[in-house]
């Protein structure tokens, strides 16, 4: 009898998606195919720059010289995603430029260049979703594309007020950070638990966020935002996201690869009981609801209201309430500012191209 991976246990409770843009990664695990592909501007970067793209690259900066270093890197967004479109069931992931996360023209704008480039290599607006910074003035531009047909994903997203924002926003899905930044960058600052669903300080956060969810579609009969959680650093991690009854997981391909080794009756993965149980948050986790510590010891045990409009005034009250709460602005900032650097290094790497032609 074939035994039975972590992968193949996660495969039947959510969606998968891979938060990678190589080709080759998405058919590795093969016959497993990923539902959609997300990327955000290092991703992007990375694969721009690497030899087996270096014909696609030079081309697309020849034909495009005379546009500009912006028109020519969201084009080889789409040429990238383009790539991998077949190896995956559903939608490929853009993310917008980070210096565009308080103007809601400019993410106007870059979402609708994105569709337009896809719309030339033949790829409908139903396979695709742009990824917008959970900011008032971002959150603003998805009402204005969804009546485009251009559907949005609520990412750099670390608190339960941003995922309703996202809810009134009418966006797709939302994506909330499960290791901030900083956990990434200092292994030792990162919360290495043996049962993250039970122990991860982000895990209220969303069990909150389903909770908040839930009531929204009872009360207003109204389709909720899809829930992808993101920025993983173990395989535990992954798991736990079946347990809280997540539409979809985003996996990173380092991480699939251990998912597809790790054998779910020898070593089998926390919660392994919860996981039998079937789809649906698992009773164990439901009281994670009322606590939150990451919002310190003077939290009230309330959940924000959702009656109050986030997104009026250029969204005046998220942001007032990102400033309130020190690890949102944080991770904000923090996921921002990465990604602008990563887009300066696409700049130059383009601009330096240019100079040949």
């Amino acid at each position: 009898m074939a035994r039975t991976t972590w992968l193949d246990r996660l495969q039947k409770q959510v969606k998968i998606d891979i938060d990678c843009m190589d080709p080759a990664e998405a058919r590795r695990f093969l016959p497993f195919k990923p539902h959609d592909q997300t990327s955000n501007q290092r991703l992007v970067y990375e694969q721009m720059i690497s030899p087996e793209n270096r014909e696609l690259f030079l081309q697309t900066v020849k034909e495009g010289k005379d546009e500009g270093w912006e028109v020519i890197l969201n084009r080889m967004n789409a040429l990238l995603c383009a790539k991998n479109i077949d190896n995956l069931q559903g939608r490929v992931l853009l993310q917008v430029s980070a210096n565009h996360a308080y103007d809601t023209e400019k993410v106007v704008a870059q979402a609708r260049s994105y569709a337009h480039e896809f719309e030339k290599l033949g790829i409908s607006k139903d396979r695709i979703c742009i990824k917008i910074p959970s900011t008032g003035p971002a959150l603003n531009a998805s009402p204005i594309l969804l009546k485009e047909g251009i559907r949005t994903l609520g990412t750099s997203l670390f608190s339960v007020v941003q995922a309703i924002a996202a809810s009134q926003a009418g966006t797709l899905s939302i994506s909330p950070y499960y290791n901030f930044p900083w956990f990434h960058a200092d292994r030792k600052q990162w919360p290495d638990v043996e049962d993250p669903a039970l122990e991860h300080p982000m895990s209220p956060r969303i069990v909150q966020i389903q909770h908040v969810y839930g009531r929204l579609r009872e009360e207003t009969g109204c389709v909720q935002p899809l829930l992808k959680p993101a920025s993983f650093i173990s395989p535990r991690e992954v798991m736990a996201m079946a347990e809280f009854g997540c539409d979809h997981v985003t996996v990173p391909e380092n991480i699939l690869l251990q998912l597809s080794l790790l054998d779910a009756e020898e070593n089998p993965p926390p919660g392994i009981e919860s996981l039998n149980e079937g789809v649906g948050k698992a009773q164990r986790v439901t009281h994670l609801a009322k606590t939150d510590p990451l919002a310190g010891p003077d939290w009230d045990g309330k959940l924000p209201s959702t009656e109050v409009d986030y997104l009026a005034n250029n969204g005046a009250a998220l942001e007032e309430a990102i400033a309130a709460d020190p690890v949102t602005k944080k991770g904000l900032y923090e996921a921002l500012e990465a990604f602008k650097q990563n887009e300066l290094q696409s700049r130059d790497a383009i601009e330096e191209v240019m100079k040949q032609f």
